[in-house]
């Protein structure tokens, strides 16, 4: 069939901004070449790094286009001549991209599609791709998780750990802790999700708590998106040959004075930084795969689930992305196009 040559889509007017610089206005409908495919979009899921990208404060990598969004829900329209034999026209998938899901189309790699099961909703299958493909990164590659171990998931009720506390829980975790600014998103944590114990980082000292709960031990992975303002207290809470995995600076990135390294040393402690967006397509296959042999199995019989705060028609992304704003969310806040 013959396809529009232009798309609606999310623009950011002035190319940066305040959320309010956001509108939908028709663009270019882009193009599909070697492995990729047109994907009609259903729905799309909003990221933390769309609000930095928004604001021109996040590095892109080379191949994104300038169109926000990176993980998405939909239906292949057409294929490119190399693309991957597992899919054909009509398929329903979800998938992650390098950009440019706030929009009716996306080109993208097939090897970065999944095909979307019976019992997610479009909805569901969009707030899946970044979040659980960054924690199964963050615990697995980069943490070197093995079952038995105890982890300590920062931010608990974002999504990223909202994935993370259930893949742990499955492998075989021997304790799930987690940090959070509610008590009723610790609630969240420890009753809907089976985390073992929160602390409210502000009431709490929660790297004294972590040593308490653990019998002085510490914890053996630690992931962390809050940066220079955690860095002693991560430190402190590892146990020994501890990894600490860092996503983000939510906190900043100056150290404050003071800081007490020897941790490193007398613990052993491994500390990495680690990105999804700026790693090559052969890197994120090999995610996209552990994702689709650990995580949908448990999608498909109920015992993962995706956690949908709420969901806006692309028309209202303005509200959308000051809704992510205001840190009051638990789970994803996903966009329908029609």
């Amino acid at each position: 069939m013959a396809h529009p040559k232009t798309m609606r889509a999310v623009v950011v007017r002035g190319g940066k901004g305040p959320a309010d610089a956001l509108d939908v206005d028709d663009i270019p409908l882009p193009t599909v070449s070697g492995n990729q495919a047109l994907v009609r979009i259903k729905a799309f899921g909003l990221n933390r790094m769309d609000l930095l990208q928004r604001e021109a404060k996040y590095p892109l990598p080379p191949q994104a286009p300038e169109t926000l969004g990176v993980e998405f829900s939909g239906t292949i329209e057409t294929l490119g001549p190399n693309a991957n034999k597992d899919f054909k026209v009509g398929d329903e998938v979800f998938g992650l991209a390098y950009g440019g899901a706030y929009a009716q189309y996306i080109a993208v790699s097939t090897n970065m599609l999944i095909h979307k099961l019976s019992e997610l909703s479009w909805e569901e299958a969009a707030g899946i791709p970044e979040t659980w493909i960054t924690a199964t990164q963050a615990l697995y590659l980069v943490g070197e998780y093995k079952p038995g171990q105890s982890v300590l998931w920062h931010a608990g009720a974002s999504s990223v750990s909202i994935a993370g506390i259930q893949l742990s829980k499955a492998d075989g975790a021997k304790a799930i802790y987690v940090t959070a600014g509610s008590q009723e998103k610790i609630d969240f944590c420890v009753k809907e999700l089976g985390a073992t114990a929160g602390f409210n980082y502000h009431t709490q000292d929660w790297s004294a708590e972590v040593l308490k709960a653990t019998n002085g031990e510490g914890v053996n992975v630690i992931v962390d998106y809050i940066g220079a303002n955690y860095f002693q207290g991560n430190l402190d809470a590892a146990a020994k040959d501890g990894h600490i995995v860092n996503l983000a600076f939510l906190g900043g990135t100056k150290l404050p004075e003071g800081v007490d390294i020897s941790p490193f040393l007398r613990k052993r402690i491994r500390f990495e930084g680690s990105t999804l967006r700026s790693r090559d397509e052969g890197y994120q296959k090999k995610l996209r795969d552990t994702l689709v042999e650990h995580a949908l199995p448990k999608f498909r019989d109920g015992s993962f689930k995706v956690f949908v705060e709420k969901v806006f028609p692309m028309e209202q992304i303005v509200e959308a992305h000051k809704l992510m704003e205001t840190n009051q969310t638990k789970g994803k806040i996903i966009c329908t196009v029609s």
